[in-house]
């Protein structure tokens, strides 16, 4: 059976290893069950934020190496959400893929961005004690204090109704997270994202003090938006019809290290991964229409 492994094996030895601004990024996409013929094991019911509803689905969580000087980033980790068959959570395969990248990759890398999925209080705190910084949404409905969680009577509230000053907006707020340690502060920043939508982004880096910093820092999420997006458009990753979750595995194994390919190629071409994909087609119908394999012959 093809595995994560196949995938690190073929990018490690082309990564650009550390710089100041190197992260890694987690996140879960989940592939729809349209073109998958149920019954399979990987196949569960779980919320897609991509269709704002629960879906019957694949969920796979990625981990992302991001070089955000050169602008470069590549696949270095992925697990299949399947509870049913390991009993594991989103968050342990998350924990699983940090450790491994620090322990068995040796990955270097200063922080570690995450959705708010896993904004869970055992994972930030582990995050912390391997010496990382991490920057994570909140949930709107999050509890915090703007003291110190001081017993007995905490004023804990909503971190959407919190009241934010110029300069706060500015340089963000220290707070501290409901249910975390006595004294535990983190720094808080309120990021408009449009009209409609602000984000509440924590960090552990408490010597963060720009609102344009860390939105700059956030930006970087979109690589591994961009990374779902390319991987099923270009590679059929949704489009195994198998019903074993062995042949489902070894599909989607196969389709990232297709990415992985074509990802190479563009950092050496300097074209998009679409332009190699239908660039392909496009190559072979021009020495077609020169030079045709089959002639027609006319009565």
């Amino acid at each position: 059976m093809i595995n994560s492994n196949r995938v690190w094996f073929g990018n490690k030895l082309k990564i650009q290893l550390f710089s100041p601004k190197t992260v890694i990024y987690f996140l879960m996409t989940r592939l729809p069950t349209k073109t998958i013929l149920s019954p399979s094991r990987l196949v569960r019911r779980q919320y897609s934020g991509n269709a704002k509803t629960v879906i019957k689905g694949i969920g796979i969580v990625t981990c992302v190496y991001v070089n955000a000087e050169t602008n470069q980033f590549w696949l270095v980790n992925y697990r299949l959400f399947a509870p049913a068959v390991d009993g594991k959570s989103k968050l342990d395969h998350v924990r699983e893929m940090f450790d491994n990248a620090i322990e068995h990759k040796k990955l270097p890398f200063r922080a570690v961005l995450m959705d708010s999925w896993y904004a869970a209080k055992e994972l930030m705190l582990h995050i912390e004690r391997s010496g990382k910084i991490y920057y994570c949404p909140l949930k709107s409905n999050r509890q915090l204090d703007e003291g110190f969680g001081s017993l007995p009577n905490p004023a804990y509230q909503r971190v959407d109704s919190l009241e934010w000053t110029g300069t706060e907006i500015e340089a963000g707020k220290n707070i501290h997270v409901k249910d975390f340690p006595k004294g535990h502060r983190l720094q808080l920043f309120r990021l408009v994202v449009s009209t409609d939508r602000t984000d509440y982004v924590v960090t552990n880096d408490l010597t963060q003090n720009s609102t344009d910093e860390t939105q700059q820092v956030c930006a970087i999420r979109w690589k591994i938006e961009q990374l779902h997006r390319e991987v099923k458009q270009v590679t059929g990753l949704e489009n195994c019809q198998c019903r074993k979750a062995r042949i489902q595995r070894n599909h989607i194994a196969c389709a990232l290290l297709v990415w992985c390919r074509f990802k190479e190629l563009m950092y050496q071409t300097k074209r998009t991964v679409y332009q190699i994909k239908f660039g392909q087609l496009s190559d072979y119908l021009i020495q077609q229409l020169k030079n045709p394999s089959v002639k027609m012959r006319l009565a």
